[in-house]
């Protein structure tokens, strides 16, 4: 039995009142917390000398590992554009475990992530959940699947456009998932004992039935009514990714109980269909009820500029308590894995950040990093960070 005591922090639960105390860690797991918690006799120490302890950032919506920065063609690995439909491949089986953004995003305070295939394909494939520490991806995961990737417009119409082939056009793409969940639907209604091996479909089937939520990467207003139609069709669980100009219609999202991963925020206009991201909308679509995620889209922006992202989002009129709950508990309930991670609560996993102060100031700078109360990373006498063996 392995006990960590972190004592003498400012702690920032998410899911209640900031407190002065102490965080009792046993095996990985949080068993107490508290401002007259005492630290159990035989227990590791850590004083955390009034720094400021919260949650381990997540972030829902990554590349990292799949997308291998700096390698070119022979580490990108982030869609498989050979045919419209790739239900069935698999994120997982593409990340690379010792790609350098895994310690850029431990040294910035996310201890979770979710790796998706990229937006190229109408349907991409299967997402993963993980740990942003860890040897083999296979050591990692916290939730395997844990969506499927799908994209609305000008990628995939793009994509297949120049390919002078089905889909070029939004009508294309739309009626591309639509033949595809027609076909899986087909598929779960036969006999199981007479169907033919289909992984596609059956991959497909885990969104029918809700095992896993289907992730639709959209941008325009235009393209988020048409998700939210055909999540109304066929009846699963639906994510909105990017969501640019979801803000536009807040009220509808709202609505739906549709949530949101918003961003990446700290990028250019880059083609026409994000022509009106602002800064505004994740505080506009908090204010109207939704659930708001912030993702990176790493690489797209680098991973340990999540907290930044929060911190630029409160500048723009988020409150700071929400933009906290964006980067914790929001993303680690669009996960399916808010009972485990997003909030330090008794019961919960030890994954943990102590920084120097508040983590919304810029100018603060996690000091250490544990996962399921594995510490990962630290600072030296110096002040650069120490990764810990993988």
């Amino acid at each position: 039995m392995t006990v960590l005591a972190i004592t003498n922090a400012h702690v920032l639960p998410i899911s209640s009142p900031a407190f002065d105390g102490t965080v009792v860690v046993e095996d990985g797991t949080i068993i107490e917390l508290g401002p007259e918690v005492v630290a159990p006799e035989g227990a590791r120490i850590v004083d955390a000398g009034g720094n400021w302890l919260l949650p381990g950032f997540i972030d829902a919506h990554v590349h990292l590992g799949v997308a291998e920065e700096g390698e070119g063609w022979a580490g990108e690995d982030t869609n498989e554009m050979t045919d419209p439909v790739m239900a069935a491949v698999r994120a997982i089986d593409a990340v690379n475990a010792t790609e350098v953004g895994f310690d850029d995003a431990v040294i910035g305070g996310v201890t979770a992530v979710n790796v998706n295939p990229g937006s190229g394909n109408p349907i991409g494939g299967l997402t993963v959940a993980i740990r942003t520490h860890g040897r083999v991806v296979d050591d990692m995961v916290l939730r395997e699947p844990s969506g499927l990737k799908a994209a609305l417009g000008e990628n995939p119409k793009r994509v297949y456009g120049e390919q002078k082939k089905t889909p070029s056009t939004r009508l294309g793409v739309t009626l591309t998932i639509r033949q595809a969940f027609a076909k899986a639907r087909a598929w779960m209604d036969e006999d199981e004992a007479d169907r033919d091996v289909d992984l596609v479909s059956e991959a497909l089937a885990k969104v029918l039935s809700r095992e896993i939520p289907w992730r639709q990467h959209a941008h325009r207003a235009d393209d988020i009514a048409t998700a939210l139609r055909i999540a109304e069709e066929y009846g699963f669980e639906l994510v909105l990714d990017h969501g640019t100009e979801s803000y536009l219609i807040a009220d509808r999202v709202a609505a739906t109980g549709v949530p949101v991963l918003y961003g990446p925020l700290i990028v250019s206009r880059s083609k026409a269909e994000v022509r009106h991201r602002t800064p505004k909308a994740p505080g506009i679509l908090a204010g109207a009820g939704v659930k708001v995620s912030l993702i990176t889209d790493h690489p797209v922006v680098p991973i340990e500029f999540l907290v930044h992202q929060a911190a630029l989002a409160v500048k723009h009129g988020m409150e700071p308590d929400e933009a906290l709950r964006s980067i914790t508990i929001n993303p680690a309930e669009v996960l399916g894995l808010g009972e485990r991670l997003g909030t330090l609560d008794v019961g919960k996993d030890a994954d943990l950040v102590l920084w120097d102060g508040d983590p919304l100031d810029t100018r603060h700078r996690a000091q250490r990093v544990w996962q399921a109360g594995r510490e990962v990373m630290h600072l030296d006498a110096e002040g650069e960070p120490v990764i810990a063996a993988r």
